[in-house]
């Protein structure tokens, strides 16, 4: 595999005061590996871009330092969580004889003679695959044709892919499904999640409605106690009250 190459330089800004070099254009970065001494680095944000283009995370670079060409790849970017810029950029620096584990993205190609006559809808459960292999065996992606996926059911899994199986080693289940033609949402089911929306905002309205109405029937109620107590309070105060025993002495 060809190594693009990448011109760095040895960084000495470091923590907050990175931000003057991410104005002026350059991003700092880090190179690390396996028995490496970590170093740290910048380059230039425009030519970095340029190189992840064609190499993407499983391309091998060679990050030019000093005179001194590394072989590495991405192995992260940190992006800007608004601007999507790139904020900082971990290099892994490989040794060409020694395999290494990397996530290799898969592409979809062709196109779906069930998808074609809407007969079901494309599944694509995974996006890519880990997999073990010298870093110039490391594949750019891999391509599954789905051009034989014609019924509902139809799938493809890792195992049904082509690749050199001598040289790269597949580090998940190779009966795992890639992508599968999956049933269309039928009217009948959209109708259905029709009523059950329907059903769901209206008893959230009934609950809604539920608790004005009854703090309505609590304030009824507390009226007809009042009502009550004061109707109470007439009936004692027109019956005749008992006479004292001073009043009954004086009578005598």
């Amino acid at each position: 595999m060809e190594q693009i190459p990448l011109a760095a330089q040895k960084r000495t800004i470091f923590g907050r005061k990175v931000k003057s070099l991410r104005r002026d254009g350059i991003i700092p970065a880090h190179v690390f590996g396996h028995k490496v001494s970590t170093i740290h680095v910048q380059v230039k944000g425009a030519d970095f871009s340029k190189v992840f283009e064609k190499v993407g995370e499983t391309g091998i670079i060679g990050l030019v330092v000093d005179s001194q060409k590394k072989p590495v790849l991405v192995r992260n970017i940190q992006l800007h969580p608004v601007t999507s810029e790139p904020l900082h950029i971990d290099f892994y620096q490989v040794n060409l004889t020694e395999k290494v584990k990397v996530n290799v993205p898969i592409e979809i190609v062709g196109e779906s003679p069930a998808v074609g006559k809407k007969i079901g809808l494309l599944l694509t459960p995974l996006s890519e695959i880990e997999i073990e292999a010298l870093p110039a065996d490391i594949p750019e992606n891999f391509k599954v044709d789905i051009t034989k996926l014609e019924n509902i059911g139809d799938e493809i899994k890792i195992n049904d892919l082509s690749f050199d199986r001598s040289k790269i080693e597949i580090l998940q289940d190779a009966e795992l499904v890639v992508t599968q033609i999956g049933e269309l949402v039928t009217k009948e089911m959209e109708a259905v999640e029709a009523e059950i929306e329907a059903e769901q905002a209206e008893a959230a309205a009934e609950v809604a409605q539920a608790a004005p109405e009854a703090g309505e029937a609590v304030a009824e109620a507390a009226a007809e106690e009042g009502k009550k107590a004061e109707g109470e309070a007439e009936i004692e105060a027109d019956q005749p009250k008992p006479e004292s025993t001073e009043a009954k002495e004086e009578t005598k």
